[in-house]
């Protein structure tokens, strides 16, 4: 076979290298004796190579896409660090996180593949020169790569592909054998399975890898879920609560003569949301829980004209209505107590149905649920906090 090709009246150009693939192979062996318990999740990629990704990159379905240039001009040692780098954005699962961050950035994948290549390489040696680490930012290490990303700035290019920020890329594949999400979770449990028995036999583990073993198999509650939950059940709730009404009189009136028969009515679920104000709340974690509880709100079908935000600063005991999110201001107080908030939201005209504190929890309650009402309480930013009574529906925000 010619090692050039030629073309009619211009000189012969060179056919692209193959791919070295006993060096490529002899790298992944190398990364799973490094650290076996990331062994079954190396050997579950299935190698695609590529002339046009630029280095190694994989997709959402464990296809790796690697550049033979690459693999020719890069140390063993170097090559199985990137292969660990790669399989670490499918076993963080960070093409779906990628999907959760602010609209602001989710559009951006380099600023996302830079924040996730810091959340990674923290842990790692022998990467190649120029590989991204949180301290070329200025930025500490063992952080998660939502934290890292809005102080990430523009001008660096990486793409390890949509296996990562979640963009799919023009050099990704969909002849290749895949990996559904199913057996994606497997492998991520057993690697994290496995990763702990290291821990157990008193093996190294980087940090970063021990926590994430911990949050897949000990998952903490996603709170936004919960609470989209639990405020959908109440509007459900409170939707069923049906009463008689005369505004509208009932059809079967019309067979009693001189009687006016109430009919039934669905009433919809208005909402009252109190916020602690008071110095012991943190402004920043505030605002998240406000703005998620803004969109609950509007996911579960709550329009603005029934929802009332109230402002509670339990030491001066004062109450104010505001019309959005946006006009609740800290006051600054000392103590915390959400029943002066909780009676003044059940006194407001109209009623509402639901009731949404939040609050750090370091505050007495009310002795015994309302009648008509339901409440959830947002505890923001403390896991020391006595839980609520239990009717009170409690979800934890952390801070």
């Amino acid at each position: 076979m010619p090692d050039a090709a030629s073309s009619p009246g211009g000189p012969s150009v060179p056919a692209p290298a193959a791919l070295d693939r006993t060096k490529l192979l002899a790298a992944r062996l190398r990364a799973a004796g490094a650290q076996p318990y990331l062994a079954s999740a190396l050997y579950s990629l299935t190698v695609v190579p590529s002339h046009e990704v630029p280095t190694m990159g994989v997709d959402r379905h464990w296809r790796c896409y690697v550049s033979p240039a690459f693999v020719d001009a890069t140390p063993v040692p170097a090559l199985a660090a990137v292969w660990i780098h790669e399989v670490a954005h499918l076993l963080r699962d960070h093409h779906h996180r990628a999907t959760l961050v602010p609209a602001a950035f989710r559009h951006d994948h380099h600023r996302l593949n830079v924040a996730q290549d810091c959340e990674i390489n923290d842990d790692l040696s022998s990467l190649p020169d120029g590989a991204l680490r949180p301290a070329m930012f200025g930025l500490p290490d063992g952080r998660l790569f939502e934290e890292y990303l809005p102080s990430i700035p523009p001008g660096h290019s990486p793409d390890c592909g949509s296996g990562a920020h979640g963009h799919a890329r023009s050099w990704e594949s969909t002849g290749a054998p895949r990996v559904s999400p199913v057996e994606a979770a497997a492998i991520r449990r057993q690697t994290a399975s496995a990763l702990r028995a290291r821990v157990r036999a008193r093996g190294r583990v980087p940090e970063g890898w021990r926590r994430w073993a911990d949050e897949i198999l000990e998952p903490v509650v996603d709170w936004r879920r919960a609470l989209t939950g639990a405020v959908r059940e109440a509007a459900s709730w409170a939707s069923g609560a049906v009463d008689y009404t005369y505004r509208r009189p009932s059809r079967r009136g019309a067979a009693v003569r001189g009687v006016v028969l109430p009919s039934l009515r669905r009433p919809m679920p208005r909402v009252a949301v109190v916020v602690d104000t008071s110095g012991s709340m943190g402004p920043d974690e505030l605002r998240t829980a406000l703005a998620e509880v803004a969109g609950v709100l509007r996911a579960v079908g709550v329009g603005r004209d029934r929802v009332t935000v109230l402002a509670c600063d339990a030491d001066v005991h004062t109450v104010r209505r505001v019309s959005t999110v946006g006009e609740v201001v800290l006051d600054g107080g000392g103590g915390t107590d959400m029943r002066v908030g909780v009676d003044r939201a059940l006194t407001t005209a109209p009623r509402p149905t639901i009731v949404i504190v939040l609050t750090d929890g370091e505050t007495p309650w009310p002795a015994s649920a309302p009648s008509g009402a339901r409440v959830i309480a947002g505890l923001v930013g403390t896991a020391n906090a006595a839980p609520p009574p239990s009717w009170i529906e409690t979800i934890r925000i952390p801070g």
